[in-house]
């Protein structure tokens, strides 16, 4: 069994062109623990400090920080850091046709809110038409996933900057293009247009250098993909981790932050600011780097 640790540094900083008087912040910055993931310690610092903070756990059992800064600032910027373990995982094997995937009223919530559509929608006609293709009667889960992974990764180009958080999961399927977190959405979409339970994960890739270059310090960035139900095994069954834009599922090299039914739910960082600031900028930076174990 593979098992890697990693330390993940994670700062975005807020610059304003004017002072801003009050910052309201909700971070999910605190990896999830769960079979296949430790987390063996973690800080969030926040600079200016904050005249008031606290951690609690959202309705999906993710860990997120609230914090409110009182004191005039220009900058702000939130640093989360962990040491995490992650161990390689393997689907289970695949056998049951994937319409017994569908979850039912006996699975309690599950059998609802990861099968239901986005307000607004986000399934119509032509995307539940390209799911069905990968869908056909009796073909076993993990096999439909599989093929339906391998084609949104065939079928569209990732290109940074083509789209943004509000991006809707129709004008990606029809531009042919977006990021980590629309090929992610779409695969959900696409899972959810079938009836199957699916959910929106938020963590990190840790990436390899090219041969004989050093890793680049502050190259990682937050990644996304998704994640579906099937029966069986103990307890409420098994998700298991795709990733479409790498056309791959997940191993020892994803460390998951949080999870909820679309990136809303659990943006690493977000707020309300009071300020007269007519510009800002945002920098994140993301490091993962491997220790020995």
């Amino acid at each position: 069994m593979r098992v890697r640790r990693y330390r993940v540094l994670h700062r975005t900083t807020y610059v304003y062109s004017d002072v801003v008087s009050s910052s309201y912040g909700r971070a999910y910055l605190t990896p999830r623990e769960f079979p296949g993931q430790r987390l063996l310690s973690h800080d969030v610092r926040i600079d200016p400090v904050p005249s008031d903070r606290s951690v609690g756990a959202d309705v999906y059992g993710n860990t997120t920080l609230y914090f409110h800064v009182t004191a005039e600032h220009r900058r702000l910027e939130v640093t989360g850091e962990s040491m995490v373990e992650v161990t390689g995982r393997l689907p289970p094997p695949d056998s049951e046709p994937w319409e017994h995937a569908r979850p039912g009223i006996e699975n309690g919530p599950l059998g609802v809110e990861f099968t239901m559509d986005l307000n607004p929608p986000e399934i119509n006609p032509d995307i539940a038409a390209y799911a069905a293709e990968s869908f056909p009667p009796g073909r076993p889960l993990l096999a439909a996933v599989t093929e339906l992974t391998a084609r949104i990764y065939t079928d569209f180009t990732y290109k940074s900057g083509s789209t943004t958080v509000s991006t809707r999961v129709a004008d990606v399927f029809l531009a042919r293009k977006g990021v980590c977190q629309d090929f992610a959405r779409l695969g959900i979409a696409c899972l959810r247009s079938q009836g199957l339970a699916a959910r929106y994960v938020s963590g990190y890739l840790a990436t390899n250098p090219p041969p004989g270059k050093p890793r680049l310090i502050g190259a990682d960035a937050t990644h996304a993909w998704a994640t579906v139900w099937l029966p069986g095994g103990s307890g409420d069954g098994h998700w298991i981790d795709f990733d479409p834009t790498n056309n791959k599922f997940a191993d020892e090299r994803y460390v998951t932050l949080a999870w909820g039914r679309d990136y809303a739910d659990v943006p690493p960082v977000r707020g309300i600011i009071y300020t007269d600031a007519k510009e800002s900028t945002i920098t994140v930076s993301v490091d993962v780097a491997p220790v020995e174990v």
